[in-house]
């Protein structure tokens, strides 16, 4: 039954259904977009989180430290810049280097830097889409329908649809993939360390790495992480970087707020948080599952796959071991798509491939699907994406392996 349902899944078919989506989602995005002025026919600013960094900005370029935290102080000056911004608040939690980031941006107007900033984000998922397809030989005779997909790809609609940042965190999961292929452990560590902006997305590697004793990829990552600290520290002097971490300490107290929309997020935590009614569960069950799906991948990594399937574990593990993730930080995966696609395309004969042919093909549009968990409880992004890893760890022995890289 599996293997007839994974043959079912040809390049042909895989195309169709990835048109009929990309046409889909993108002509919804273009019709709510389609609007006089800032509010989408949803009434929502146009951007939505985006205005969270332009205003974050706005306070880099007058050197307003002080409000780097301060929820009421940015909502006046969002609706400062922006009056159809009006009475939105964000709940501010990232390091203060991340304002100087985004500074040049808000030199603009919000509908000119706006418009940069979705044109940046699609320019970097492209590319790291496109340099990860470079690297995958067997996937050269399906260019059209990597684009296809690539454009489909429902985190990257969402990507852009809530005008967030994770194509950054893209890109540096995507130079550390090309540092390690080259061996370059710690050009590797140096990207990943510029996960600082989104913390929650490196405790997946910071464990793999730890437990592998992988030096090299730990002080890259440290440096990197340090002086982004430093930069930030010289900039407005430490008291922001104390009220940041202040923040992190009391993260769990914060959570009712940074996640409005609960069923848009999709990572063991929350998963158990939706499935279990009693408060004091989902906490261990999160713990319990985080540690067993990191033991998974860190096998995964001291093991002789190749470092296409290692990658893809780590990957998954980023995702379901975050103890915050929103659907647009899935973008992260799309490497993996890719590298197990390859690997699949490798192996017709394995008994692993049906299993991780259809895991692959369930994994793709699954997030759409979130909402629903607001009346289910359950969302399914979560354990087809953790049998996905768990599939990548048995592969250790079922799949010939014929290199180490």
């Amino acid at each position: 039954m599996l293997a007839s349902a994974a043959s079912f899944l040809t390049a042909k078919r895989l195309r169709a259904h990835g048109l009929i989506l990309a046409l889909g989602l993108w002509s919804v995005y273009v019709w709510n977009m389609t609007t006089p002025g800032l509010l989408d026919r949803m009434g929502n600013l146009k951007g939505t989180d985006f205005l969270h960094f332009y205003t974050l900005g706005s306070l880099a370029l007058d050197h307003r430290g002080a409000d780097l935290y301060n929820m009421q102080a940015q909502s006046q000056i969002a609706a400062q810049h922006v009056p159809a911004a009006a009475g939105i608040r964000y709940l501010p939690l990232y390091p203060p280097q991340v304002s100087i980031f985004f500074a040049p941006v808000a030199r603009l107007s919000y509908p000119s830097a706006l418009l940069l900033w979705l044109t940046l984000s699609t320019f970097l998922y492209g590319l790291c889409c496109y340099a990860i397809w470079r690297a995958c030989p067997n996937l050269r005779n399906y260019k059209l329908t990597v684009f296809i997909l690539a454009l489909a790809f429902p985190a990257f609609w969402h990507l852009i649809a809530w005008g967030q940042t994770s194509a950054l965190a893209l890109a540096c999961f995507t130079l550390a993939f090309f540092a390690l292929r080259a061996r370059q452990e710690f050009l590797a560590g140096l990207a990943l360390g510029c996960l600082i902006f989104k913390p929650q997305l490196g405790l997946a590697a910071a464990l793999v790495f730890l437990s592998t004793l992988n030096w090299k990829v730990i002080g890259g990552a440290i440096l990197s992480a340090v002086i982004q600290l430093t930069t930030a520290c010289l900039f407005y002097g430490p008291a922001p970087l104390g009220e940041w971490l202040h923040r992190l300490f009391n993260l769990p107290a914060l959570l009712p707020q940074l996640e409005p929309r609960i069923y848009q997020t999709h990572s063991l935590r929350t998963f158990w948080t939706m499935l279990i009614p009693f408060s004091s569960l989902p906490y261990p069950l999160y713990l319990i599952s985080a540690l067993f799906l990191a033991a998974l991948t860190v096998a995964c990594w001291r093991s002789r796959l190749p470092l296409s399937l290692r990658y893809s574990a780590l990957l998954l593990s980023t995702v379901l071991l975050a103890p915050h993730l929103t659907v647009y930080d899935l973008v992260v995966l799309a490497p993996a798509f890719l590298l197990l696609a390859d690997w699949i395309v490798t192996q017709p004969h394995s008994p692993a491939t049906p299993h991780l042919k259809l895991l692959l093909y369930l994994a793709f549009p699954l997030p759409l699907l979130g909402p629903l968990a607001r009346w289910t409880h359950f969302q399914l992004s979560v354990p087809v994406m953790a049998a996905l890893l768990y599939g990548i760890w048995l592969s250790r022995k079922s799949i010939p392996v014929p290199n180490a890289i």
